[in-house]
């Protein structure tokens, strides 16, 4: 489960045990548990706040120039919150509740217990994000993306907001750099080539000009389409947002690099959770959390190779059918990908160009949706490049939800940094329908707009293995759509995207269960999947810092295939693709067991 910025930190079991008598259920109670467990969330995290745009009454006060609390001190308030939630779900009489009411507690508790159980390693974020700045977390890759592209400037309130959460981001990077030390004192360091990657990113971005930041320069040019500020006022809040950036934010970002260079010397190239205290456990709580299921990793890991078996050899019989028979399979996934028609060139016109493809494949499977779906998406999105300042670090493609009031649309982020190296043109289609339609755009579009969903399940809480599985699942729906009828390396790119997939179940346990190098990993991963070596780089230092959340993806959309099965060898001629994709997203993220005993339920209905 994952509802905020790293999943509630701490919970103890004092607190937890309960009478035996006077338990109870109602629609009252329950809601009353989650209306308060809402506001205690949005109180902590004024980010989310923002990003929801809720109102100041729902946030339990004003959040819009606010920044979270980054301290021991404010993770503290997180673990009181999982506590307190806990105890008020456990009691209650869950046999007392029905339907949605029933649906919800299961939700919830899972949500509570994952906490919990996260909690109990007392670094980072807890066991599902167990170090506090990496190359892919940390305050200094969330906040200016979050600045610049989700905290509103159109009138006064909203700018000097904006100074307001700027002049806090030292803090928060502060208090960052506080926990660092405080983490390795407890022994726990991350491997050295994250730290680097961390440094390096941290590095580019305090050596920029300050009036050059994204931090300045969004700020100034969102100030120009103010009308009711003065051009005096513009020009001296932009100057007081550079002074902030260079008296402020600059020197705790050296902070921050001196602490990290402080721990390097004692890191190692040691890539899995697995040599960190109680490790093993570690790991398993965070599969556990990111899985919704009870697969070993041995379990995941003999998945993912069975797989990879699988959708090499269809991938072999496509080259095949298309004449391409020289050389290994990744040999010609390497041929394929540096012809001239599969290039998009690292220029501004290269990346334009890719933009626009990528709009027109969401327009085309938008128009189809229908066909799949009896609910449709209402809200809009849009495709941006990732911006240059988090590059480095970050993932080829992910999804940013849309605001609940429609202010802001879904927007679908891809990394541009290399295009002509990183992204052929016959990748691309599956990686937008992941991240858009019918993935996670259209799924969460969906969970948020289901008004009779309580609050706290269509905008706070979600778990990996439904989203992430359901992500996957949309890119075997877009071929079953036929999306690929005319466009047999565009099926390719599908079929590498399920087979880097299963190489991730692969590597993933490999790295934190099986104690494999990074460079292991690396080299398991381009043997089976025919990508980049500085795709697959990336990817892999990403599974290092965030353990198990990479099984979220085949583990989740292998559970949905199983759900489906079975639903249409039970209903026969009577099974309905529509109703069955419906009943799945309209009940919105949900632990996998919770999502098939809702998909029993529906089965059982139609067979009465």
């Amino acid at each position: 489960m994952q509802f905020s910025r790293r999943a509630l930190l701490g919970a103890t079991a004092a607190g937890m045990m309960l009478a035996a008598c006077g338990r109870q259920a109602n629609s009252g109670d329950l809601n009353s548990i989650l209306d308060r467990l809402s506001t205690d969330i949005l109180r902590e995290i004024p980010e989310a706040s923002t990003s929801l745009a809720v109102s100041e009454e729902q946030a339990g006060g004003r959040y819009v120039d606010r920044l979270s609390d980054y301290s021991k001190e404010g993770a503290l308030r997180l673990r009181g919150i999982a506590e307190r939630a806990l105890a008020d779900l456990q009691a209650l009489d869950r046999d007392r509740l029905e339907g949605q009411d029933r649906v919800t507690f299961d939700v919830v508790s899972t949500s509570m217990q994952d906490s919990v159980d996260a909690a109990r390693f007392e670094h980072g974020g807890g066991a599902q994000s167990p170090y506090v700045v990496t190359q892919l977390t940390g305050a200094y890759t969330s906040v200016p993306d979050f600045l610049s592209s989700q905290h509103a400037v159109t009138n006064r309130d909203q700018a000097d907001a904006y100074l307001a959460r700027l002049a806090a981001y030292a803090r928060v990077l502060d208090q960052e750099t506080t926990r660092i030390g405080e983490d390795a004192a407890a022994g726990i360091i991350q491997p050295n080539f994250t730290i680097s990657g961390a440094v390096r990113q941290l590095d580019a971005f305090a050596d920029t000009a300050p009036a050059q930041t994204v931090l300045v320069t969004s700020l100034q040019a969102r100030l120009a389409e103010v009308a009711d500020i003065p051009g005096a006022d513009k020009t001296a809040m932009t100057q007081r947002a550079e002074a902030i950036v260079r008296d402020e934010v600059l020197p705790a970002y050296r902070r921050q690099i001196d602490a990290l260079n402080a721990v390097l010397p004692r890191a190692t190239a040691d890539a899995g959770v697995w040599r960190l205290p109680n490790g093993a456990e570690l790991y398993s709580t965070a599969l556990r959390a990111y899985t919704t299921t009870s697969m070993t990793p041995e379990e995941l890991h003999q998945m993912g190779l069975a797989l990879i078996a699988q959708f090499t050899g269809e991938m072999d019989q496509i080259f095949r059918a298309e004449g391409m028979t020289n050389g290994t399979l990744n040999q010609r996934i390497s041929a394929l990908g540096r012809r001239p028609d599969q290039q998009f060139p690292s220029t501004p016109a290269g990346r334009a160009a890719l933009l626009a493809m990528l709009n027109q494949q969401m327009a085309a499977i938008s128009a189809r949706m229908p066909e799949v779906c009896g609910v449709q998406a209402q809200a809009a999105l849009e495709i941006k490049a990732v911006p240059e300042y988090i590059q480095a670090g970050a993932p080829g493609g992910y999804y940013q939800v849309a605001a609940l009031d429609g202010s802001r649309p879904g927007a679908y982020y891809i990394n541009l940094r290399d295009p002509a190296n990183e992204w052929p043109k016959f990748t691309l289609p599956t990686l937008t329908y992941h991240e858009g339609t019918p993935g996670h755009h259209w799924q969460l579009s969906i969970q948020q707009e289901a008004g009779e969903m309580p609050f706290i399940r269509r905008a706070l809480l979600g778990f990996s293995g439904f989203s992430e599985g359901w992500g996957l699942y949309s890119e075997q729906l877009a071929d079953e759509m036929g999306m690929y009828a005319n466009d047999p390396f565009g099926r390719v790119g599908y079929l590498q995207s399920m087979t880097f997939r299963a190489s991730r179940l692969v590597v993933d346990t490999g790295i934190h269960h099986m104690r494999w190098t990074r460079e292991q990993a690396i080299q398991s991963m381009v043997q089976a999947t025919g990508d980049q070596e500085s795709n697959v780089t990336t990817e892999i230092e990403r599974y290092c810092v965030w353990p198990g959340q990479a099984c979220s993806y085949m583990a989740g959309r292998q559970a949905l295939n199983r759900m489906r099965d079975a639903a249409r060898q039970t209903l026969g001629d009577r099974f309905d693709l529509r109703a069955f994709h419906d009943r799945v997203l309209t009940n919105g993220s949900t632990p996998l067991t919770v999502t098939e005993g809702l998909v029993n339920d529906w089965v059982a209905e139609l067979r009465a």
